[in-house]
């Protein structure tokens, strides 16, 4: 990870406006790519990044038919 940004839960909480249990829960399950740094949480800026954009992608395949 060379000079890549790291953020750390709260962070990733205020980028998406969800809470951060609701982040927490997330990573425990591996749903959001993270790693522990002595137990606590981490994520890289650029692994949120691309999961929002395959987030999006998945949404406009699925979710955009639903809509009446």
């Amino acid at each position: 990870m060379s000079n890549e940004e790291v953020l750390k839960l709260k962070d990733v909480a205020a980028l998406l406006k969800v809470g951060a249990k609701t982040v927490y829960s997330m990573a425990q399950t591996g749903e959001l790519p993270a790693f522990k740094v002595r137990g606590q949480w981490r994520f890289s800026r650029k692994d949120i990044g691309a999961w929002i954009e395959q987030q999006k992608r998945t949404t406009q395949d699925f979710g955009e038919g639903d809509q009446k």
